[in-house]
């Protein structure tokens, strides 16, 4: 008599199926702590054991091996129970998918190795005070065989959490770098300064670097046209539409358990219960119609983002053309999900009512992270970039590996 034997699961499915049960770690009393203001420390260090950190790294190189849909079904599990986890991840999942598409060099394979290990990535590229947004002026100077820098930046995402960052800097003749610096090396000190309305624990304020030694080998040219770098400007788009997902699954998930436990049916209304009231069931069913929504549009642009990346990675003669789309479908997408993510934070009220509102269910939580995400970059200039290509097949910015 023969026995059938169930395969092996793989690295990837045991972390993907362990998920869930990480979700729900992530997100215990995530709206309390944001009223608290309790950055979540505890929950990159999570992260940092679930594997998930080398998600997007091929087997042969030590990692997962998952694709670009696993890693957005991550953000946006994650998200759906603590969007400020979800969030502050952004730098280092662009991190892992620009490796994965690099060749192989000591830089490369150093940084590969240390996301195989579990270590994660935040980032610091932004700067307050320049004459326009995106002006970097902190420059990296030499010091005999290394470099040093000083310097204070801004929408330092995730960088409080990890273990290294990112950072973009000029060199002395005013030409972009990117330097891996530690989180933990002397004159980096992460600041908890923050102060936007919403997001309020994604460690987005500010770091300040004192005299900071860095190494040759931690410092590669900037990018921005090459394939890679237009890809990568897409991919951190959709990482934020993610996070919207997650949250918006969150409405959803606040407003099923505000009704059944603390809801009261409306005055108008015969029903005896408030999840038997026929308006409230409308606000919900209308709250879930709008998450599904969502839902698809992101899994749909995730699946177009991994044939773009897979096009790069096995050098399609296709690939610039395959990019450009994946470009449009992100910035078609955003612009819609931040119509439907910010109707549903603000249909969420019409659920409970005036009680709803009581600061001890942070429910307006929503809406202020949302309002904060989709104000990253201009939907307006986006549904215009998109006009200008379909009205007339302008490609510039769609090409110029930045904001799309």
């Amino acid at each position: 008599m023969s026995t059938t034997h169930a395969p092996t699961p793989t690295r990837l499915h045991t972390a993907l199926d362990a998920l869930p049960g990480l979700a729900r770690e992530i997100g215990q009393d995530a709206a309390q702590r944001e009223l608290r203001r309790e950055l979540p420390y505890a929950a990159f260090d999570a992260f940092r054991r679930s594997g998930l950190a080398a998600l997007r790294i091929q087997t042969s190189r030590g990692g997962l091996g998952g694709s670009l849909q696993d890693a957005i079904h991550v953000v946006t599990t994650l998200a759906a129970a603590e969007p400020n986890v979800a969030h502050a991840l952004r730098v280092h999942f662009d991190v892992a998918e620009s490796l994965r598409l690099a060749s192989a060099s000591p830089f490369i394979d150093r940084q590969i190795g240390r996301l195989v290990d579990g270590k994660l990535y935040g980032g610091a590229s932004g700067e307050q005070g320049t004459a326009r947004a995106g002006q970097i002026e902190t420059v990296l100077r030499r010091e005999g065989d290394h470099y040093r820098v000083t310097g204070r930046k801004y929408y330092t995402t995730g960088s409080a959490y990890a273990d290294y960052i990112r950072t973009n800097l000029v060199d002395e003749q005013g030409n972009g770098v990117t330097a891996i610096i530690p989180v933990r090396a002397e004159g980096v000190q992460p600041i908890d300064d923050w102060d936007g309305m919403g997001q309020r624990m994604t460690a987005s304020g500010s770091v300040q670097f004192d005299n900071v030694r860095v190494e040759p080998a931690e410092v590669v040219e900037k990018g921005y046209p090459s394939l890679i770098g237009r890809h990568g400007g897409a991919y951190r788009q959709l990482h934020l539409v993610a996070v919207a997902a997650g949250i918006v699954r969150n409405v959803v998930s606040d407003a099923r358990d505000y009704v059944v436990g603390h809801g009261r049916p409306v005055l108008h209304t015969t029903a005896a219960t408030a999840r038997d009231d026929v308006f409230i069931q409308q606000v919900v069913g209308e709250l879930s119609a709008l998450s599904h929504t969502i839902d698809v549009l992101v899994r749909d642009t995730a699946r177009t983002l991994d044939i773009s990346s897979d096009a790069i990675l096995n050098q399609d003669p296709e690939a610039d053309d395959k990019v450009l789309q994946s470009a449009l479908a992100t910035a078609r997408t955003q612009i819609i999900v931040g119509q439907l993510a910010l109707k549903a934070g603000e249909r969420l009220f019409d659920a409970g009512g005036a009680s709803a509102t009581s600061r001890k269910y942070n429910f307006d939580r929503h809406w202020r992270s949302l309002r904060t995400i989709f104000s990253h970059n201009p939907l307006h200039h986006k549904a215009r970039v998109v006009g200008d290509y379909v009205l007339n097949g302008t490609r510039t910015h769609l090409v110029e590996g930045r904001t799309f």
